[in-house]
């Protein structure tokens, strides 16, 4: 491991990998104040608007990885550099558009920069010593909820007062502004791949794969379940990621590795991540639409667009406060009791809302709950995820588990639309919108599952247990030596 840097230094260097993911997570929610005015603004039909909100999740899912691995190989410094390109040149040309085309290009740009919250996670191993580690982690890893939290009141706020074009103009400064900030601030140590080669083959078989999947996920529900595109998207998804987890096994230099990733260790933490994902998304999904449900219907809350940002901003604030804080709870106990309290707060959270749905403050503190809880589970899935790698495939194995939880995002997506879908009532002229029961039962699912990933991490091996039975290659943080077998 390189040699930590200074106080100060270590102080620059997660102040602006912190805020990089929280730029890179605005970039994905400044859009939803946008979704409904999308078919206007680009003269176009709902369904093929609905294309700038997915192009953004089919390209972070393909790029995630691909930059975690580059990382490893040509230094994590130089690629978090990278990423911040295609986000000023996409925020600009969204800013530009006009139709519709080039609004999807602009929004696939912007989902090649997503990589930079787990680069600049695998980079903290490099630089950060062993004693705040956990804590810094904690917060670049939680960045991604902050900004989605943070990011939804503020777009809203200048939708409505200003032009649309301004999101994506403030979007490009900031991306702008986090390259000179990672140009300055984070140092430039040396590749842990380095010489190494990339796996072509690999990425391109890994994007086949992902994208079907993603695809058929995210569209199911408006093309049909049982379509022979959702089909046959699922099929090839299958069939693919099948033959190249085949190849991958087979080949010197993988781009995931996929041995690393099927220990115990590694393999649970990802599931679990899966359902955090899902816990924390459908939360996300609901909330907005009971706040701004019409108070006709006995259950919606009449909240602008603006103000119902402004009741699930607190969420994103309590996420902040927590992640330190769960970054002494790691070093103290180890990043595993982390994640089980983090799942289980995430469902009592879930429980508050039940019975306080009915009022905007009961939605708050459901929010600000469920956000304490997914702060303290993403700050202990990457402590889990390098405590259990090689330093050479820190990056790589970030990028993965960063897919793990858009995969549950995505999933948690779909479930929950068609939870909402199929369980509605009908309102005068023939209005047709989820009822009070589809979203009662989209809590309690939210709810199952967090128990679920809680149940999931309560069986991840300790990291001693883990290192005896899986001859570990790399360096654990300290803190998570400490608390081996805990």
């Amino acid at each position: 491991m390189n040699a930590p840097q200074p106080a100060a230094r270590t102080g620059g260097v997660v102040t602006t990998l912190a805020l990089a993911g929280t730029v890179a997570a605005v970039m994905q929610t400044l859009i939803t104040p946008l979704i409904a005015e999308l078919p206007r603004i680009l003269d176009t039909s709902p369904a093929d608007a609905a294309w700038v909100v997915t192009v953004t999740l089919l390209v972070a899912g393909v790029c995630v990885p691909v930059s975690g691995r580059l990382g490893d190989l040509v230094g994590k410094r130089r690629m978090l550099l990278v990423c911040t390109v295609p986000l000023v040149i996409g925020s600009v040309v969204c800013a530009l558009s006009s139709s519709v085309v080039p609004m999807i290009v602009g929004r696939g740009l912007q989902g090649m920069g997503m990589g930079m919250v787990p680069l600049g996670i695998a980079l903290l191993r490099d630089v950060v010593p062993a004693e705040k580690l956990s804590g810094s982690v904690a917060l670049v890893s939680a960045s991604m909820g902050i900004g989605g939290a943070l990011g939804l009141p503020v777009s809203a706020a200048v939708a409505e007062y200003a032009s649309w074009r301004a999101l994506f103009w403030g979007s490009a400064v900031l991306a702008l502004v986090i390259a000179v900030l990672i140009r300055f601030f984070v140092p430039d140590v040396p590749a842990g791949a380095r010489g190494q080669r990339f796996d072509a083959p690999g990425a391109i078989g890994l994007a086949i794969g992902l994208v079907s999947l993603l695809l058929a996920v995210s569209k199911g529900a408006d093309w049909g379940w049982t379509s022979a595109t959702t089909l046959g998207l699922f099929a090839v998804a299958v069939v693919t990621l099948g033959v190249w987890g085949y190849y991958e096994l087979r080949t010197h230099e993988p781009l995931v590795d996929l041995r690393t990733t099927a220990r115990p260790r590694v393999l649970l933490t990802n599931a679990a991540s899966v359902l955090v994902g899902v816990g924390m998304y459908a939360f996300m999904l609901i909330a907005p639409q009971l706040l701004q449900f019409p108070e006709a219907t006995g259950y919606g809350l009449g909240q602008s667009m603006l103000a119902a940002g402004l009741w699930m901003a607190p969420g994103g604030v309590m996420m902040m406060i927590v992640s330190p804080l769960g970054g002494k709870l790691i070093n103290a106990r180890g990043p595993k009791p982390a994640l089980v309290l983090g799942a289980l707060v995430i469902a009592a959270g879930y429980g508050l809302s039940l019975p306080l749905m009915g009022t905007a403050w009961g939605l708050m503190v459901a929010g600000i709950v469920v956000n304490a809880g997914v702060g303290l589970a993403y700050g202990a899935m990457p402590a889990l995820i390098m405590s259990s790698v090689p330093l050479s495939e820190t990056a790589a194995a970030n990028g993965f588990n960063t897919l793990m939880r858009s995969l549950g995002t995505t999933i948690g997506s779909a479930v929950i639309g068609v939870v909402l879908a199929q369980m509605t009532i009908t309102l005068g002229g023939g209005h047709t919108i989820a009822s009070e029961d589809g979203f009662r039962t989209g809590l309690t699912i939210g709810c199952g599952v967090a128990l679920l990933a809680a149940a999931v991490a309560a069986v991840i091996p300790s990291a001693a247990r883990a290192a005896d039975g899986a001859g570990h290659s790399g360096p654990a943080p300290a803190a998570e030596t400490a608390a081996a077998g805990r």
